[in-house]
C-alpha cells in the first residue's frame, strides 16, 4: 500500500467521520434502537449503551487507513461519547470492548498494546468527567477529550511501542489526523444525540399536552362510565383534538360510537366487525397493524389503512376498546399508538371512578364528587395555563410540571379505596405543590415535618390536599409579598395528630363561625374543601373527630385533626350519609396555634 500523507489521512478520516455519525443518527431514530435515550438508569440499559457504543468503537478501527504496521483510526469518537453519555460504566464498558477488538485484530502487532490501553483511557476519562460536570450533551467537552485523548494515545505509542524509531515514524504521520479527525467526530456525535433527543423532548412534551386537554375535556363524561353517550363525547373530543383519520370506542361486544371517515359501515350499536379488534378484546393486549388485511374489515370499501386498538380496563375488568384509525390521507404513526396507549390508561382511572359509588366505605357520595368536582377543573385549567406558557419559555420546567400533573390527576382519579397511607397523601400534596408553586414562585414557601413512623398510617384520601389548596387559594395567593405554608403530622398518645397552618391573610370572625355550617355548604362555592373533609371526618370517626379551625385576620389559619389509630381502618365502613347526619359542632376559635 503507497504511504499517505498526513493530509490525505486526515481528509479520509474526515470522510469516514460523516459516514459513522450519519450511521448513528439513522440507528438512533430507529425503533428500537431509539430507546438507548434511557431516562432510567436500569442495568440493561447500561449494558445496551456499552455494546451500542462499542460497536461504534470497533467501526471506527474499520474506517481508518493501515499505516506502517498500525491504523490511523477513528476508535476515539465511539468511546468518549459513551462515556460522556453513559458515565464510567458504560465508557469503561465500551473501552473495554473496542480497546480488547484493536488488541484481538493485530496480535503481536508493535502498537498493538498501547493503542487498546489508550481506548479504555479514553472512555474512563470521558466518564468520570461526565460525572463531575453533569451535562453529558457538551459538544466542545467531547471533542476536547477526545483530541487530549488522542495526544496521550500517541504518547503510550512512543512509549511502549518498539522498535522506537518506527514509533516516532508513525507518531510523526498519524498524530494530527487522529486528534482533529478524533475531536471532530466525537463533537459531532455528541451533538448529533443531542438533537434527536431534543427533538424527543419537544415531541413527548407536545403529546403529553395533547393528553392533558383530552383528558381536560373528557373527565367529566367518562365519570359517569363507559356508556354510548359518554363515548360519542369522549371520541369527539379526541378527534377534535388528534388529527386522525377515526376514532372509536367499543364496548366488549358492540360499537359505542365511531367518529370520522368509515361511519357509514362502522356504526354505532353495531356488533364489533373487525378482527383486530376482536383480538384484543380476547387477548387484552394493544396492537397496532397497517394494512386492511391485518385489520380484518369485513366491508370491501374501508377506507382505513392502520389501526392502534387499545383495551380499556375498569380496575382488572376490560370493559371496551379505544381504537385509532388511519388511512392514505391521514395515515397512523407509531406516534398515536403511543398517543392511544397514553389515552387507555388515563381513562382507565376515569372509569374507576364509577366504583366510587358501590364501595360502602366511600362516605357521602355527593360531597365527594363536589370536592373532587371544586379540585380537579379549577386546579387542571390554572396547571394546563402554566405549563403552556413554561413550554415556550421553560420547556425543562413544563415537563417536570407535566409529570406532577399527571401524578396528580392519576391519584385523584383513583377510588382504590376510603383510605390511603400517609405517605401516598403526602406524594399527592407534594405534585400539586410543585404546580402551585410553577404559578406563585417564591411567593409560597413550603416547610414539612412529618414523623417518618407515621407515613404508613391510613387517612382518608384527598384529606390534607384540599388544606393545602385552602391555604394556597384563600391564605397565601391574596398577600403580593406571598406566605408560608406548615405542614405537619406525627404520633401523639396513639392516634395521628395533622396540622396545616400559614400565615397569610386569615379568616374574619363573622364567617369563621358559619364556615363549618352544613347548611351554609349548598349557597357557597368557596372553601369547600375545608366543609367536606370536616363532615367526612365525623362520619368515619364520630362528632369528636372533626376539623378544628384557628384563624386570626392578618396572621393566618391553622387546621388541625386527629385521626384515631383505632378506628382507622374499620370506623365508618357501614354507616350511609343521610339528610339526619348531624354535622357536628366545628370546633372554629378565634387565634392561631398548632
Amino acid at each position: 500500500m503507497p504511504t499517505l500523507t498526513i493530509s490525505e489521512i486526515l481528509i479520509s478520516l474526515i470522510q469516514h467521520v460523516g459516514l459513522i455519525v450519519a450511521t448513528g443518527f439513522l440507528l438512533l431514530t430507529l425503533s428500537p434502537l431509539e430507546s438507548i435515550g434511557f431516562r432510567h438508569p436500569h442495568l440493561h440499559t447500561r449494558f445496551f449503551q456499552i455494546l451500542f457504543f462499542g460497536l461504534f468503537g470497533i467501526i471506527g478501527t474499520y474506517s481508518g487507513w493501515e499505516i506502517m504496521g498500525s491504523i490511523a483510526n477513528l476508535r476515539a469518537m465511539g468511546v468518549v461519547t459513551a462515556g460522556l453519555f453513559g458515565g464510567p460504566i458504560v465508557g469503561l464498558g465500551a473501552g473495554l470492548i473496542a480497546g480488547a477488538h484493536r488488541v484481538l485484530i493485530d496480535i503481536g502487532g508493535f502498537t498493538a498494546i498501547p493503542c487498546g490501553l489508550a481506548t479504555l483511557c479514553e472512555g474512563v476519562a470521558a466518564g468520570l468527567i461526565s460525572t463531575r460536570m453533569g451535562d453529558r450533551f457538551n459538544w466542545p467537552v467531547a471533542a476536547l477529550i477526545a483530541g487530549l485523548g488522542e495526544g496521550f494515545h500517541m504518547l503510550l505509542v512512543l512509549g511502549l511501542s518498539r522498535p522506537f524509531d518506527q514509533a516516532l515514524s508513525l507518531v510523526q504521520v498519524i498524530t494530527i489526523p487522529m486528534i482533529f479527525g478524533n475531536a471532530l467526530g466525537a463533537g459531532l456525535f455528541i451533538y448529533t444525540i443531542k438533537m434527536i433527543f431534543d427533538y424527543r423532548e419537544r415531541q413527548d412534551s407536545h403529546q403529553a399536552e395533547t393528553l392533558l386537554q383530552i383528558v381536560g375535556n373528557t373527565v367529566g363524561y367518562l365519570r359517569d362510565g363507559l356508556t354510548p353517550v359518554s363515548a360519542d363525547a369522549t371520541a369527539r373530543i379526541i378527534h377534535a383534538y388528534y388529527p386522525v383519520a377515526a376514532v372509536s370506542i367499543t364496548s366488549t361486544d358492540n360499537v359505542l360510537t365511531h367518529v370520522g371517515e368509515g361511519s357509514d359501515h362502522h356504526s354505532s350499536g353495531i356488533p364489533i366487525q373487525t378482527r383486530l379488534t376482536q383480538a384484543v378484546i380476547h387477548t387484552g393486549k394493544p396492537r397496532f397493524k397497517q394494512g386492511q388485511s391485518a385489520i380484518g374489515c369485513p366491508n370491501p370499501q374501508c377506507p382505513f389503512t392502520g389501526a392502534a386498538v387499545v383495551p380499556l380496563y375498569q380496575k382488572d375488568r376490560l370493559v371496551g376498546t379505544l381504537i385509532f384509525y388511519g388511512s392514505k390521507e391521514m395515515p397512523l404513526t407509531q406516534t398515536g399508538f403511543k398517543i392511544v396507549k397514553g389515552l387507555a390508561g388515563l381513562f382507565a382511572n376515569q372509569l374507576e371512578l364509577e366504583a366510587i359509588q358501590v364501595q360502602s366505605r366511600m362516605l357521602a357520595h355527593a360531597e365527594i364528587r363536589r370536592l373532587q368536582a371544586q379540585i380537579n377543573p379549577h386546579f387542571l385549567f390554572n396547571a394546563l395555563n402554566t405549563i403552556a406558557a413554561f413550554c415556550r419559555t421553560r420547556p425543562d420546567d413544563a415537563r417536570k410540571l407535566i409529570l406532577d400533573l399527571a401524578r396528580y390527576t392519576r391519584k385523584n382519579l383513583d377510588p382504590a379505596g376510603t383510605h390511603i397511607t400517609l405517605a401516598e397523601e403526602m406524594a399527592q400534596v407534594r405534585a400539586y405543590l410543585a404546580i402551585e408553586k410553577a404559578r406563585f414562585g417564591n411567593r409560597i414557601q413550603v416547610t414539612r415535618t412529618i414523623d417518618e413512623q407515621a407515613l404508613s398510617w391510613p387517612i382518608p384520601a384527598l384529606l390534607i390536599q384540599p388544606l393545602v389548596e385552602n391555604a394556597v387559594q384563600h391564605g397565601i395567593s391574596e398577600m403580593e409579598s406571598g406566605g408560608r405554608i406548615d405542614i405537619s403530622a406525627e404520633i401523639t398518645n396513639g392516634s395521628l395528630s395533622i396540622c396545616v397552618s400559614d400565615n397569610g391573610v386569615g379568616i374574619p370572625g363573622e364567617r369563621l363561625s358559619t364556615l363549618m355550617d352544613p347548611g351554609d355548604m349548598a349557597h357557597r362555592t368557596d372553601r369547600i374543601g375545608l366543609a367536606n373533609c370536616h363532615q367526612r371526618l365525623i362520619q368515619l370517626y364520630g362528632p369528636s373527630y372533626g376539623l378544628n379551625l384557628f384563624s386570626t385576620p392578618g396572621c393566618g389559619t391553622t387546621v388541625t385533626c386527629i385521626i384515631p389509630a383505632d378506628k382507622a381502618d374499620t370506623a365508618g365502613s357501614d354507616r350511609r350519609f343521610n339528610d339526619n347526619m348531624a354535622f357536628g359542632k366545628s370546633k372554629a376559635v378565634n387565634g392561631r396555634a398548632c
